[in-house]
């Protein structure tokens, strides 16, 4: 008998835990004198909305998607700007061994005279 009270009182304290009720009385004087009391009472409930949820990983999702879509933006603009880059250090390179080579001729033909 007490096993089943014990489990009755676990039940009711996690019903009630669920949900949050207030309750409001207003009480308003009417012109002829008379007193009217109104009781308004409402529950909140304190379980997880899952269309909020549902809702907010939606916009997260999106946010990365168009923060996804600026990285690759920017990491194909930056692959061609490396790889102009490299195109202008080949180019000097292969300029300043024309320098060279042809600084290295002179240089024989001089110690040839």
């Amino acid at each position: 008998m007490n096993k089943y009270f014990l489990m009755a009182a676990a039940i009711s304290v996690s019903a009630i835990s669920c949900k949050q009720s207030e309750t409001k009385i207003e009480t308003t004087e009417n012109p002829d004198g008379t007193v009217t009391t109104t009781t308004l009472e409402t529950e909140k409930s304190t379980a997880f909305d899952s269309a909020t949820i549902n809702a907010t990983v939606d916009k997260a999702k999106e946010k990365l998607n168009v923060a996804g879509e600026k990285i690759d933006e920017v990491a194909d603009r930056a692959g061609t700007e490396l790889k102009k880059a490299g195109e202008d250090v080949k180019d000097a390179a292969a300029k300043g061994a024309e320098k060279v080579e042809k600084g290295a001729e002179n240089v024989k033909e001089d110690l040839k005279k």
